[in-house]
């Protein structure tokens, strides 16, 4: 008997299939019920009206309690940096404390239905960057937090993010709301979409400008436009030619530039360097003839953003035999910060190996289109992820949008989750539970107002706290 592809894998039809292997890792075919049907069932268990609940517990730590814990096995002096720029608005505290929303998120209603997460997807966290070729993608950019659990826990933070960012915004009460909503809606009608595309089309789908289109965001065109604009010129070359300075007998070295970058002593700089031994190790065999033709240079160390302040992270300067740079980012990876939690929630948290290859592989497993030297090394008993520095990176500020356009931004950011949510979770089975009614989203709107709320007292009292010398912060930096 011939057997053709889709046969020899367990997937043939007809009289001969009962003779044809089953292979592991593939399903059988045809299914016992569908997809959507068991997604539909869902709903009476977990009633997507609930999605609204906000319960905080009597045990909650206090803000000052939750930072210090969050604070513990970071740099000491970068701390009160972190501290002030959480200080600096509600959105901003939002984007530092990933935990303390885990936390709060453990006791909200679930349906058991597991994807790949950012785990911090709230709307900063969403960007343009480069592909191999040149072009640009747009998708979620941030990964630190990564981890398997709870679809609707990436969803209900992205929404209460996109309130808090309007209210900064200025927008009035309504269209905050509005943005969280329209979010929902995009993320229920994408996974719709996708669960009826054929596979690899859905698996390869939205990751560039067509997903304006796909959202209806076509008054966002012209602000990611001018993002586009910069993003292209936001490169590996431009920051060594502010960041850096030519050395007598050729090459260059960075430049000190207190607070956000400073040289590091020989001993850590060649810690670093010779780590990235261990990352080639990490790399697919093709890129390795591409990183041998440059030489490392010199090591620098670069305070990262909110949320990773006081973590250790280097930029690595590489130069080619022309002299053009190309700069690696070395930033520490620690355990993601919704473990605990989901565990408390009663998600399996499985052992990781290398809390570095946990955040690359996350990110792998999200985005359509990755950097193409994503790996991760150790250095001194510290894991790290490497990436890209620089790679055409650009993103809306989501906090100083017009009024008018949070809602298209909203539409966007909502509809490329569901789009990473997709590669780690059946389309079919989300879009089964969400369905064609708005009623979900309305759910999850109004969670995002409380919690949008409760995230300002939060704020108010970091601040109190700040002004009463309960816990030290750099202001305004």
């Amino acid at each position: 008997m011939e057997q053709g592809l889709g046969q020899g894998l367990g997937q043939g039809t007809g009289p001969d299939v009962a003779r044809v292997p089953w292979v592991s890792g593939f399903q059988r075919w045809p299914h016992d019920g569908t997809p959507k049907a068991e997604g539909k069932a869902l709903r009476r268990p977990v009633p997507r009206a609930l999605h609204d609940v906000l319960q905080i517990d009597a045990d909650r730590p206090g803000i000052v309690e939750s930072l210090e814990a969050s604070n513990a096995g970071r740099i000491p002096g970068l701390v009160p940096l972190r501290v002030g720029r959480m200080a600096a608005s509600p959105f901003a505290f939002l984007r530092g404390s990933a935990g303390l929303m885990a936390a709060d998120l453990a006791g909200t209603p679930a349906t058991g239905i597991g994807a790949q997460l950012c785990g911090d997807a709230h709307a900063a966290n969403f960007g343009l960057y480069g592909d191999a070729r040149g072009g640009l993608v747009i998708d979620i950019n941030d990964f630190d937090e990564t981890v398997h659990g709870p679809w609707e826990w990436d969803v209900k933070r992205l929404a209460a993010s996109l309130v808090l960012a309007g209210r900064e915004a200025g927008a009035d009460e309504a269209v905050c709301r509005a943005a969280a909503f329209d979010a929902v809606g995009a993320y229920r009608r994408t996974m719709r979409l996708l669960g009826k595309l054929p596979v690899l089309e859905a698996w390869n789908a939205i990751a560039d400008e067509r997903v304006v289109a796909h959202a209806d965001a076509g008054a966002l065109t012209g602000t990611l436009e001018q993002v586009s604009e910069k993003a292209r010129k936001n490169t590996s070359a431009k920051f060594a030619a502010r960041a850096t300075e030519a050395v007598e007998g050729g090459g260059r070295r960075f430049v000190d530039a207190p607070p956000v970058l400073r040289r590091v002593p020989d001993a850590e700089a060649a810690a670093v360097a010779v780590s990235l031994q261990g990352y080639l190790a990490t790399l697919g065999e093709d890129r390795l003839p591409l990183l041998g033709r440059y030489a490392v240079h010199d090591v620098a160390f670069r305070v990262v953003g909110t949320g990773s302040v006081g973590l250790r992270s280097y930029v690595v300067l590489l130069l080619d035999h022309l002299g053009e740079p190309l700069v690696l980012q070395v930033k520490e990876a620690r355990a993601s910060a919704l473990v605990p939690y989901l565990a408390k929630a009663g998600w399996e948290t499985p052992e990781v190996e290398h809390e570095g290859r946990r955040v690359v592989l996350g990110q792998k497993r999200m985005q359509v289109v990755s950097d193409v030297m994503l790996g991760w090394t150790t250095v001194e008993g510290r894991p790290y992820q490497v990436r890209q520095f620089r790679n055409r990176k650009g993103s809306v500020d989501p906090a100083s949008l017009a009024a008018g356009l949070i809602d298209d931004y909203a539409r966007v950011t909502g509809a490329l989750l569901a789009r990473a949510h997709a590669h780690s979770a059946d389309p079919r089975l989300i879009a089964g539970y969400c369905g064609k009614g708005e009623e979900l989203d309305e759910a999850v709107a109004a969670f995002a107002v409380a919690y949008a709320d409760r995230t300002e007292a939060d704020h108010a009292e970091l601040l109190a706290a700040v002004r009463g010398g309960r816990i030290p912060a750099e202001l305004g930096i």
